[in-house]
């Protein structure tokens, strides 16, 4: 038995899916269920015996004591986080609460478990942090991209959130011994993602014939990781990786703002050339960018290769084809999470752009 959390969340729910397509062992996914957090992920699993729903929040630390003793699990993989750059720049307490004080009350209540175990399951016992390229700020065009050993220097709350929660999970494992294993992705894309991101939202507009927004000059760099690849390093990272070491899990493509959005208009255009506006391209819009917008982030997964045998499947263009095929073949489930809340945020974060 393995225990997720933020298991209905996007890179959190394709990870459910893909541990049960390539595994008997049962999972527990707790999930908090909130905006991002949506059962119908995981819809196609629903009746599956080896899947255990628990809605709650890793900041309730003696539910998760409960859950624990109740299930016995022999690791934890932590997704749960609020994970927007955006949505902390305009409210970053609940990035703190549930980043940093959440992940606080989750490893003291993984730490009570782990201590009680006999000496045969501790040793085996992980408990694995996803975390986020991000940590480590932003690089200049010829910087060399960030590998385990880059200084942190976060430049958002939703970084520097993130940062404190690596950093806990890190002081848990020297003070305390707890089995711990760290991941750092880049940029994830893929099916399930809420339609706030640059792909999904993009996709979306495009197909309703609205503007595609694109921060300042669209000039920003990001190196793209298909989701089902993040998963398949996490895996890899839990079965093999060495207790204490962090993994920096990326996609080698790097790749502007503006390239990958003239990517996904031009897959339009050959997919679905009956949408409202075409060519899909006469819609980018060029708005005010975000303050403290990172130039660049680039990932050197070096480490995870050479120690671990782990490397992407997909290229960009291979997975972003599939990307955009999965949004044109799941519309209801994309029209279903477009509630007044979303709306409401779109308003607030692009209305005076």
């Amino acid at each position: 038995m393995i225990l997720v959390t933020g298991g209905a969340g996007f890179i959190g729910a394709n990870f459910i899916l893909e541990w049960l397509a390539r595994s008997n062992e049962p999972v527990v996914n707790l999930d908090k269920l909130t905006y991002a957090g949506n059962l119908a992920n995981l819809a196609s699993v629903d009746r599956d015996e080896r899947l255990v729903f628990v809605q709650g929040d890793i900041g309730d630390r003696q539910m998760v004591e409960q859950l624990l003793t109740r299930y016995r699990p022999r690791a934890v993989i932590n997704f749960a986080a609020e994970s927007h750059v955006d949505r902390s720049i305009h409210g970053p307490g609940e990035f703190i609460q549930t980043n940093v004080v959440g992940t606080f009350n989750l490893l003291e209540a993984v730490r009570a478990f782990w201590s009680g175990l006999g000496e045969g399951e501790k040793s085996g016992f992980r408990f694995l942090h996803v975390s986020t390229d991000e940590v480590y700020g932003s690089l200049g065009k010829n910087d060399p991209a960030f590998s385990e050993t880059t200084p942190y220097a976060p430049n958002s709350p939703y970084s520097a959130s993130k940062a404190a929660s690596d950093h806990l999970v890190r002081a848990y494992h020297h003070t305390y011994g707890l089995p711990v294993l760290t991941t750092n992705c880049s940029n994830n894309y893929g099916p399930y993602q809420f339609p706030e991101k640059l792909i999904p939202l993009v996709i979306h507009n495009a197909l309703a014939g609205k503007p595609l927004p694109i921060y300042g000059d669209g000039s920003n760099i990001r190196d793209w990781l298909y989701v089902t690849d993040h998963c398949l390093g996490i895996m890899t990272v839990l079965e093999k990786g060495r207790v204490g070491e962090t993994y920096n899990i990326g996609g080698n493509n790097e790749k502007t703002n503006l390239e990958v959005v003239k990517t996904i208009c031009a897959i339009l255009d050959e997919l679905h050339p009956d949408s409202p506006v075409t060519p899909h391209e006469k819609l980018i819009t060029f708005v005010k960018d975000r303050p403290g917008h990172d130039a660049r982030y680039a990932i050197n997964a070096g480490k995870i290769a050479r120690e671990l045998n782990w490397q992407p499947l997909e290229s960009f263009e291979t997975g972003i084809r599939k990307t955009v095929a999965w949004y044109l073949d799941n519309q209801v489930w994309v029209e279903n999470v477009i509630s007044g809340e979303y709306r409401n945020w779109m308003q607030t974060n692009y209305a005076t752009r």
